[in-house]
């Protein structure tokens, strides 16, 4: 389960094992009050969240959308 970063108390991942065949892109994001997964593709969107109110989820929107780069350069590099 490779993090690709930390912000705040958030660990944003994935896993290793994302489905065969393996799903599209996009990130985990968990901390003790919830968690979420956003695609990235073809545009940074919500796909799932428990535990997280409206207002934390739109910040979670706000780091995903200005970390894509580095996002998909982990992804790209741990499935290569």
């Amino acid at each position: 389960m490779p993090v690709v970063f930390r912000y705040k108390s958030f660990r944003f991942f994935f896993y290793s094992n994302e489905g065969n065949p393996r799903e599209a892109m996009h990130i985990h994001v968990r901390n003790a009050e919830g968690e979420a997964k956003f695609c990235l593709t073809p545009t940074v969107y919500l796909a799932d969240s428990d535990g997280f109110d409206a207002r934390t989820l739109r910040e979670l929107h706000e780091i995903v959308t200005a970390n894509l780069l580095l996002i998909e350069r982990i992804w790209h590099e741990h499935f290569a």
